[in-house]
């Protein structure tokens, strides 16, 4: 049986366990997360009832925070993947926080972390093309004047994507 302490946003902590069935009910989803919860509960030889309770036992204590479609960007001719580190110049408290909000304003970017070492954050980036990456890196991404340095990263081919296994 797996065990999480979860901290809720009122700093109060929930300690959750994951049994058998709960993490059989989270791979189903993991699989499909569009999966009806009847489809669910068939897979795991349980009533639709209990497949509705655990999830929402689940979502409640932060285990499940939700479901997303994936969006396959090449489809749509955004053919450029590239991760950028960046080095901002810390000039005063604010300026970390001034960065990630100008850089969450540029749609290509879709995700951003915090990052210890030789850059502040590392944002990963999709782009049509090379041209349009650098179009996005010179007049957004190095046009913020707190940005002191980047380093583009371009991907040549994405070799897996996974959620974490449970168990």
């Amino acid at each position: 049986m797996l065990s999480y302490l979860i901290n809720t946003h009122k700093t109060m902590q929930i300690n959750f366990h994951l049994d058998a069935l709960d993490r059989r009910i989270v791979e189903q989803l993991m699989k499909d997360a569009r999966m009806s919860y009847v489809e669910v509960a068939r897979h795991c030889k349980v009533t639709h009832t209990a497949v509705h309770q655990r999830i929402r036992k689940m979502k409640e204590a932060g285990i499940i925070s939700g479901s997303q479609l994936v969006f396959n960007h090449k489809s749509m001719g955004y053919l450029t993947c590239a991760f950028i580190g960046i080095q901002v110049n810390l000039s005063s408290t604010s300026t970390h926080n001034e960065v990630f909000n100008k850089i969450r304003e540029i749609p290509e970017i879709v995700e951003c972390h915090h990052i210890s070492g030789k850059y502040s954050l590392l944002i990963k980036i999709i782009t049509r093309n090379n041209e349009h990456l650098k179009q996005v890196i010179v007049e957004q991404i190095q046009a913020i004047p707190e940005i002191s340095f980047t380093e583009t990263f371009i991907s040549l081919q994405e070799g897996f994507s996974r959620q974490l296994p449970i168990g």
